[in-house]
């Protein structure tokens, strides 16, 4: 994970798997590495702690300050599109977005607060085990882990999903998956989050996220600019009710994909190409070396 260090090591990660098309690789430096025994350990320790006393208190403070991180944080960001929110059905919806940053998350926060719903958070089952303050985060502002692990998919994390999803939450899932810092290109989609709105019959409320470079340095990083960023609300995906949850999930999936590519190119003013440039890098500015 990168809040400050590491970013040149991460970029020259993410131009090779850009132009390996690896849209799904693993780009960031220092992630915890656990075996999927722990893994599943962890997770299950975290929901008998979602129900004990404690867990609440900590879900109470962890809102408060995750709200207020969300008005801090994004007090510049914009919105664009949220007319096509007017007609949304009541209850609970999936919410894609590209996923570049560690608390990219809060613009869409910041969304589902305009429109009041509360927003559940689907993790990699490793974030909780992110250092300081990530891993409380992680931990106790609506997080729904997931493992890679097929039981894990098939039987608990469904339960989970339709659980928040009752309680008329938004809940965000990042289908491109990985990490990508301030990477600007909407990467290829998988299939998960489709699946799971189709099997619970769920709306998909789809968003790119535009990263603007602003004409400041960052204080304490002189190699990059500070950004800013816009939430454009594109149009929503519906699931198929004549349809299977699997063709469901191609069709809604193919759907977003068009939907953020369109947005991107109309947005930036380019068509998509995923040959890297040191353009992709919103805020970059000593590019040289990784040119060379």
């Amino acid at each position: 994970m990168i809040i400050g260090a590491d970013r040149e090591r991460v970029i020259k990660n993410i131009k090779k798997a850009a132009n390996a098309r690896d849209f799904t690789a693993k780009v960031e430096v220092g992630d915890p590495v656990m075996s999927l025994k722990d893994r599943t350990e962890l997770v299950n320790n975290f929901w008998k702690g979602q129900k004990s006393f404690s867990g609440k208190v900590n879900n109470d403070i962890g809102h408060i300050f995750f709200n207020a991180l969300t008005k801090i944080l994004t007090s510049s960001t914009e919105f664009r599109g949220l007319n096509l929110l007017k007609n949304l059905p009541k209850g609970g919806a999936i919410v894609t977005a590209n996923h570049f940053n560690q608390i990219d998350s809060l613009p869409i926060k910041r969304l589902a607060d305009k429109t009041h719903h509360k927003l559940s958070i689907v993790i990699e089952d490793t974030n909780l085990k992110l250092p300081g303050i990530l891993s409380y985060l992680m931990t106790y502002v609506g997080t729904i882990p997931l493992i890679k692990s097929t039981s894990y998919i098939a039987n608990k994390f469904p339960k989970h999903l339709h659980d928040a999803l009752e309680n008329n939450n938004w809940v965000l899932i990042f289908p491109e998956q990985e990490m990508w810092w301030n990477y600007r290109k909407p990467r290829k989609l998988r299939r998960g989050a489709y699946y799971f709105a189709a099997e619970q019959n769920v709306p998909i409320v789809s968003t790119f996220i535009e990263i603007q470079t602003l004409p400041k340095l960052e204080k304490d990083h002189p190699d990059f600019y500070q950004t800013k960023y816009i939430v454009h609300v594109l149009p929503t995906i519906y699931p198929d009710v004549s349809l299977n949850a699997h063709d469901n999930s191609k069709q809604m999936m193919e759907k977003d994909y068009q939907e953020k590519v369109a947005a991107y190119e109309k947005i930036y003013g380019k068509k998509l190409n995923y040959d890297f440039t040191p353009w992709d890098i919103a805020g970059w500015r000593n590019k040289a070396n990784l040119l060379k």
